[in-house]
């Protein structure tokens, strides 16, 4: 070390992949990523040497309150109010989405995906449809054979009518048929009615078969608190935790009170994250590292990132209350 030189306190936490911490065999600490980038450069341009201290099993808010035995912490930590009441903040180094993280949705098994292509609704108007096809046919029978005397009275009029109704709907040929044109009438309007239904719902079908549709379960915070498969769970120490307990809206409310805890960071409880363990609220960053890691160890994607960003962040570097140096990082 120079002797020129100012030794300056750096407090260090571990947050990949901003910042890994390098523990030496001497004792020394030392830093990688991208905040060893910005910590150089700050130190080239100051002129100063860098010592990195960190705690064991520290997290973002006990290093920023420890910050008071350091010149500056290398997060870079993520800007709020009460952060910036307990020390000075640099201006944005970074800017970044928080959103929910959680294990890649499947194709799950449905014993009444036949169903999928028609709404309950139009099922139920098909369903009137044949009863009142059904009751039409039975009426007209009973009046041909009283109308017409000529006419033989039918046997089986109820069974041969629903039959009927259900075999045409089914695209399925009936060996009964009625034996007057009016009665032949009603199945013609019948069977061409059939055909639309049935035409229709064999097309739907099929395209469903061919490429199966992938249900997206949770791809926002309402869909979050209104499902009850998957827990959630917030960073230690993030900001997310402060800004959903603070929330006055209802639903970041329910997003808080519903929580089941805290786990350590993503990066580190991705594996828990990939099997499922709970939904966890993390920074997009290191949601696409995880995920990046995910597909080069395993060779399939078991991660998957909502669509909807809970809010945007911005992230600085904390100095030391009244700090020298602050005005100089800033400049830079």
């Amino acid at each position: 070390m120079s002797r020129n030189r100012t030794l300056l306190k750096v407090a260090v936490e571990q947050w990949i992949p901003w910042c890994r911490i390098h523990q030496q065999e001497d004792g020394r600490v030392t830093i990688s990523g991208p905040t060893r980038t910005i910590l150089d450069l700050f130190a080239q341009q100051m002129d100063f040497e860098q010592q990195c201290t960190f705690a064991h099993h520290t997290t973002t808010t006990t290093t920023i309150f420890t910050i008071q035995y350091a010149e500056l912490a290398m997060g870079p930590f993520t800007v709020t109010e009460r952060r910036e009441a307990a020390c000075d903040m640099s201006v944005p180094v970074a800017h970044d989405y928080k959103g929910l993280f959680m294990v890649r949705p499947g194709i799950q098994s449905d014993m009444g995906a036949f169903l999928n292509p028609f709404a309950p609704l139009v099922w139920l108007m098909i369903l009137v449809s044949m009863c009142a096809v059904s009751v039409a046919m039975m009426s007209l029978m009973w009046m041909e054979a009283n109308v017409f005397t000529s006419t033989t009275r039918p046997q089986n009029i109820v069974s041969h009518s629903i039959m009927w109704a259900v075999q045409t709907l089914s695209q399925e040929s009936s060996e009964w048929l009625p034996r007057r044109t009016e009665g032949r009438l009603l199945v013609t309007t019948w069977l061409l009615a059939s055909l639309v239904f049935m035409s229709s719902y064999s097309g739907i079908l099929t395209a469903m078969l061919t490429v199966p549709r992938v249900t997206i379960p949770i791809d926002s915070i309402s869909d979050l608190v209104s499902q009850s498969r998957l827990p959630w769970r917030f960073e230690g120490g993030s900001s997310m935790y402060q800004y959903f307990q603070d929330a006055t809206d209802e639903l970041r409310q329910q997003v808080f009170k519903g929580q089941e805890g805290v786990f350590k960071d993503c990066w580190e409880d991705k594996q828990a994250i990939a099997d499922g363990q709970y939904v966890a609220i993390c920074d997009e960053t290191t949601m696409r590292k995880a995920m990046s890691w995910d597909f080069s160890t395993t060779g399939k994607c078991h991660m998957y990132i909502a669509r909807e960003k809970i809010i945007s962040v911005s992230s600085a570097i904390a100095f030391k209350t009244n700090s020298t140096y602050l005005n100089k990082a800033n400049q830079m």
